[in-house]
């Protein structure tokens, strides 16, 4: 171990020398950080379900809007389940190029029959978004008819988040991080970094619902469009990346007091344009079809009352939620 000098001070050589290798550490450190971005990043979810309340009838917004902050703070109740729950990481995804499933296979849209073709395990790995959004809107429906409003609000929440990680276009492709093409980092790149910088200049408010004459097929709608969004995706990143510096690309930013590399907001507003709108559209979407989607199991249980569950606390759900944090890991698929 170095000895202090007996005058207490190192010698000038030897406090350069150090001062090299700390800096050294330091920026091995600051690289070998991960960004933690997470599906559409905890402000879009939140944003999505908070603005799908504003779209509802009058007969259902009352409910919705006395309920607005949980349904907005639950909206990310998914995410932080992830990694705790068994089951819970498929449902956030599906890789369609993996399964090759087109506008044109109908049957495969008919869980039993989607089991028999890839097999359980199958599904398991390559995710069952579609699937799981229209179990969920059946939940939803009947806990309408039981006036439960402890599920009505879990699942509405719930709901929400699916119906967005549909809506990202990387949530359709087994190259969900750009790591089968040398783009590592463009799912937190579209989804989290653009709308973190860009929300701002969106529009994101949008007419009253409409009713879904199917939901399933509004789900499935929605899994292909996104998958063919794809393809601008990568492409506009490669765009992007051949026409800024290789220096400019990436940034550093101080992040819950932890200096993180991220894009930078050159790169960033270089790959917004060439995207031409395209996060901001998809948002859109989302926004729309949450609302539409609430709304539709709303009239299918037969458009209860809903102002008589208002007393109703809420207190249980929130609980039951919160326990999920206090479980252990799951090895599960990577979020990027």
């Amino acid at each position: 171990m170095e000895q202090c000098p007996k005058n207490g001070v190192f010698s000038e050589k030897k406090m350069k020398k150090n001062s090299l290798f700390f800096a050294g550490m330091l920026l091995l450190c600051i690289e070998s950080t991960p960004s933690t971005e997470v599906t559409w990043g905890f402000w879009a979810h939140k944003r999505i379900n908070y603005l799908a309340v504003f779209r509802l009838p009058a007969e259902m917004q009352g409910f919705y809007k006395a309920k607005i902050d949980y349904i907005t703070e639950q909206a990310v109740a998914p995410d932080r389940r992830r990694y705790a729950v068994v089951g819970e990481a498929e449902k956030h995804y599906i890789d369609l190029d993996v399964y090759q499933i087109d506008s044109l296979d109908l049957e495969v849209r008919i869980w039993n029959n989607a089991v028999k073709r890839f097999g359980a395990d199958s599904l398991k790995k390559h995710g069952i978004a579609p699937w799981n959004i229209e179990k969920a809107s059946f939940a939803l429906t009947q806990a309408f008819k039981a006036k439960d409003v402890s599920k009505i609000l879990r699942l509405s929440a719930d709901m929400g988040h699916y119906i967005a990680d549909l809506h990202v276009p990387l949530h359709t492709s087994e190259n969900y991080n750009g790591q089968l093409t040398n783009q590592v980092g463009i799912h937190g790149l579209w989804e989290s970094r653009l709308p973190e910088l860009f929300a701002d200049e969106y529009d994101l408010w949008i007419g009253p619902v409409r009713y879904l004459t199917s939901i399933s097929r509004a789900v499935w709608s929605t899994a292909l469009a996104s998958h063919h969004a794809c393809d601008s995706v990568f492409l506009m990143e490669h765009l992007a990346t051949e026409r800024i510096a290789v220096d400019k690309k990436f940034t550093y930013e101080l992040r819950n007091n932890v200096l993180t590399r991220t894009y930078s907001v050159g790169f960033a507003k270089e790959y917004q344009g060439l995207l031409a709108g395209q996060v901001e559209r998809r948002m859109r979407k989302a926004i729309q079809m949450v609302g539409d989607t609430w709304y539709t199991c709303w009239v299918n249980a037969g458009q209860p009352d809903l102002n008589v569950l208002l007393s109703i606390r809420t207190q249980k759900i929130e609980e039951d939620s919160s326990r999920y944090e206090k479980s252990p890991p799951l090895v599960i698929r990577p979020e990027p």
